[in-house]
C-alpha cells in the first residue's frame, strides 16, 4: 500500500482544516496541496508547500526590469520572453516541497540533481518497510542494443517468469535476511546502519525534497523526457501534473520552448539557412560530426 493508514489520516487531517492567509495562493495547487499521487506499485509524490504562482514570476521580473516593462508587457508574454531567453532568476522565486516515496535505485538517479534541499528518512534510526519495486510485466526489458544505458525488446514467456521471479525472491530473501540481522528481544542483535547494507537497491525509501520551479524545470526537461528511464519518468511526469496546475503560464512556456523546442548550433543554423536558399547540404559539406549529423537529421524531418 503507498500510504499508511497513519498517512492518509493526517492527509486527511491536513486537508480538512484550511486556513484564512493573506499570501498569494494558486487554485490548481490548492486542489493538489498534501494529496497523494500513487507512482509505480508502492510509490507516491504529494505537495506538502509551495510558495509563489505565475505573478510572483511577472513580479520578480518587472522589480528587475523597471516599471516600464509591466506597460507594454502582458503577464503570459513576460513569462514566454523571460523562458525564451534563458533569464532563470523569476522562475527562482517559486519553490515547492514535494514529499516522495519512491525506490533507492530511483532515488539515487534523482540526487543528481543537486539544487534542492533534501531530507531523506533514516534507516540508522528506523526501520524499512518491506516494500519493493517490481516492475509490472510490459517493463521486463532486455539491454538495448545499441544504447548502453537503454532498454530493448520486452522479454516474454519464460524468460521474464524466471527474471520475475529473481526480483521477488532476492528482494523477499534479504529482507528476511536484514530482519534476522537486527536487534531482537533477548539478542544484542546488529546495529540498524549496519543491517542496512544488506538491503537491494529496489528497497522503497522517501524523502522530503523542496526546490525552486527553475531548478524544477530544469529536472522535468531531462526525467519527463522520452529517453528517460521509465521509472524516474513517472515520476517527473506526475509532478508535472501537478505543476501545470500551479503555474499554468509558466509551464506552458516551459513546455513550449524546453520540452518541445530544440537548440542548434550555429553550424546547424548554418545548413538551414543553406539549406533554404536551395543549396544540397550533407554530412560531408555540413562541417557537423556524423552525431551531430544524426540529431540535425532528426529535428530537420
Amino acid at each position: 500500500m503507498p500510504l499508511s493508514p497513519e498517512q492518509l489520516a493526517e492527509i486527511e487531517a491536513q486537508r480538512s482544516t484550511p486556513r484564512q492567509t493573506l499570501r498569494a495562493v494558486a487554485e490548481g495547487m490548492e486542489a493538489h496541496l498534501y494529496k497523494a499521487h500513487q507512482v509505480l506499485d508502492h510509490g507516491f509524490i504529494r505537495v506538502v508547500d509551495y510558495m509563489g504562482d505565475d505573478s510572483a514570476i511577472v513580479q520578480a521580473a518587472r522589480v528587475s526590469y523597471g516599471a516600464g516593462t509591466k506597460h507594454v508587457s502582458n503577464d503570459e508574454g513576460l513569462i514566454r520572453y523571460l523562458m525564451r531567453h534563458w533569464h532563470s532568476s523569476p522562475f527562482e522565486m517559486c519553490e515547492i516541497k514535494l514529499h516522495v516515496k519512491l525506490p533507492v535505485f530511483v532515488a539515487r538517479q534523482w540526487i543528481r540533481h543537486r539544487m534542492a534541499n533534501v531530507n531523506e528518512y533514516s534507516a540508522r534510526y528506523s526501520i524499512l518497510d518491506r516494500e519493493f519495486y517490481i516492475p509490472a510485466p510490459e517493463q521486463l526489458a532486455a539491454q538495448s542494443r545499441i544504447n548502453n544505458q537503454g532498454r530493448g525488446d520486452v522479454l516474454e514467456g519464460e524468460e521474464a517468469a524466471r527474471v520475475l521471479e529473481l526480483l521477488k525472491s532476492d528482494a523477499g530473501r534479504s529482507y528476511d535476511s536484514y530482519e534476522s540481522m537486527l536487534s531482537q528481544e533477548g539478542q544484542q542483535g546488529l546495529a540498524r546502519e549496519l543491517a542496512r547494507m544488506n538491503l537491494p537497491a529496489n528497497i522503497y525509501t522517501q524523502w522530503y525534497w523542496k526546490t525552486d520551479l527553475h531548478n524544477l524545470f530544469h529536472f522535468l526537461r531531462l526525467r519527463a523526457d522520452s529517453h528517460a528511464q521509465y521509472e524516474i519518468r513517472v515520476y517527473a511526469e506526475a509532478i508535472a501534473a501537478c505543476v501545470k496546475d500551479w503555474v499554468p503560464l509558466a509551464y506552458g512556456a516551459f513546455e513550449d520552448y524546453r520540452m518541445g523546442g530544440v537548440t542548434l548550433s550555429a553550424k546547424a543554423i548554418e545548413c538551414v539557412k543553406r539549406r533554404i536558399a536551395g543549396e544540397v547540404v550533407t554530412q560531408e559539406n555540413s562541417g557537423m560530426s556524423k552525431g551531430e549529423w544524426r540529431e540535425f537529421e532528426a529535428v530537420w524531418a
